[in-house]
């Protein structure tokens, strides 16, 4: 019998992608690793087997987690990869799902390529005006938050150097809401001589936080709710204390212009004033002992729903994760304007989501939690969470969405009493192959449709099933 110890793999593409991560040329990492430039060039091409000694060397050397490094195909990008291969300009090729999974799984630089060049496309699909301005103007890849979405995919939403170093800083300054506010005023105060005063609405002139470089004061708009308020707080902080962390961080991701170079600091300072305000192991055991309830936690930590939501899907340290969250963010007319996929995520990337799901209810009920089953094409299920929360300091509601695989359902109180019978839904009307569909709003571009005069079907867009 074949035992652990013993499995050979033959994971080349993944190493050569970890290489890269890590800026090491094939010399270098041969050296950290104590084997030789040609055994490395092996096992990069395939030529060799990655044993599962050769796994714990990496491990160790490299903290990297072995379960996601030895995981199967790469899922979110054959997924993407099969979305982009439905559409109209390319899919009369039929390129059949092996071949698919073989690039996702042994080419993942060629995965992210195409994937990259087909945001541009949809980008440019939707400003035909600015087709004759390519000429003469130099194109990025997508738009700065594109590629700001698809780093944070890319790590998971988690960046242990900053929980580090935030949850040391979140020990100095108190414990409860109350206590790590005045800890952080004081902190702000000596050594850095900074002020926090709010304000009345006029004299911000409609911002929700300005800081005064030069006269050193933090001014919070009397429009935000004490959890934005403390929030602020924390950012702010965050920006001055963990400065050069936030720094490296933003340099470790290389962002290809000043745009999304701008935008990462801001992520990457929100993530660090989460992180000071709900430390990593405390808000860990939180979650455990009272099953992800948010309304209950929103309460302990002195937050809004919306930030225990985010902090939920940002649990990835090794050997002390939390569940694999996907969130949205969800305005009334569909639009997403915030987006992290955990493990998965049942939704199309470049695309809407699906009307039989539901989660549009939860703006007529404001404040509710709408739970859900869900079962995605491939019949993987899903558990989700929509509930509508007032926009920060300003009219209306978005709707944040929470969800991960039915199968941490255990662990989630609000999943109790659940139905067993799942929804079944799809990426998004133009992907979906379900058939009788009531819901539909569009054809699938990978089927011909099939009208017929003298019937009218359940589904408004029959189409034929080859």
């Amino acid at each position: 019998m074949v035992t652990a110890a013993d499995r050979k793999l033959y994971l080349g593409p993944r190493l050569r992608v970890l290489r890269r991560e890590l800026g090491l040329n094939q010399t270098r990492m041969a050296e950290e690793l104590g084997v030789s430039p040609s055994y490395l060039n092996h096992l990069e091409r395939n030529q060799r087997p990655l044993t599962a000694q050769m796994l714990l060397r990496l491990a160790s050397t490299y903290d990297i987690d072995m379960r996601d490094f030895v995981a199967g195909a790469n899922e979110a990008a054959a997924s993407d990869l099969h979305e982009i291969f439905a559409d109209g300009l390319v899919r009369d090729i039929g390129i059949p799902r092996h071949e698919i999974m073989e690039v996702a799984e042994n080419y993942p630089s060629v995965a992210e390529a195409v994937t990259r060049l087909y945001r541009a496309l949809t980008d440019l699909r939707r400003m035909p005006d600015r087709m004759e301005q390519l000429g003469s103007a130099p194109s990025t890849m997508a738009s700065p938050l594109d590629w700001l979405r698809e780093y944070l995919d890319g790590r998971r939403n988690h960046f242990d150097e900053l929980d580090q170093m935030a949850e040391a800083l979140s020990a100095e300054l108190g414990q409860g809401p109350e206590a790590l506010r005045e800890g952080m005023l004081r902190r702000l105060g000596d050594p850095y001589g900074i002020s926090v005063r709010v304000m009345p609405d006029e004299v911000l002139a409609g911002s929700l936080r300005h800081y005064d470089f030069h006269r050193r004061r933090l001014m919070l708009s009397e429009r935000l709710p004490a959890a934005s308020r403390l929030f602020g707080i924390a950012y702010q902080l965050a920006l001055q204390v963990m400065q050069k962390p936030i720094v490296a961080a933003i340099q470790r991701a290389a962002p290809p212009d000043e745009e999304a170079a701008a935008l990462a600091k801001v992520a990457f300072a929100n993530y660090a004033a989460a992180a000071i305000l709900m430390p990593y192991g405390r808000f860990l055991e939180a979650t455990e002992a009272t099953r992800c309830d948010i309304d209950l936690l929103a309460a302990r930590f002195g937050l809004s729903y919306e930030h225990i939501a985010h902090r939920l899907t940002t649990l990835g340290r090794q050997g002390a994760r939390g569940l694999p969250f996907f969130l949205l963010k969800i305005d009334a007319a569909g639009n997403v304007s915030k987006r992290f996929s955990g493990e998965a995520l049942p939704v199309a990337r470049f695309g809407g989501g699906c009307p039989r799901w539901g989660v549009q209810r939860a703006f007529r009920l404001p404040g509710e939690t709408i739970a859900a089953l869900v079962e995605a094409p491939d019949e993987t299920r899903y558990v989700t969470f929509a509930r509508a929360v007032p926009r920060t300091a300003a009219p209306g509601l978005v709707t944040i969405v929470l969800g991960c695989e039915a199968k941490h359902a255990g662990a989630l109180g609000a999943a109790d009493g659940l139905s067993s019978e799942a929804i079944p839904i799809g990426p998004a009307c133009h992907l979906c192959e379900r058939p009788d569909c009531p819901e539909r709003a569009l054809p699938p571009v990978t089927r011909a449709l099939d009208l017929d005069q003298y019937q009218r079907p359940v589904s408004p867009y029959p189409f034929r099933a080859t």
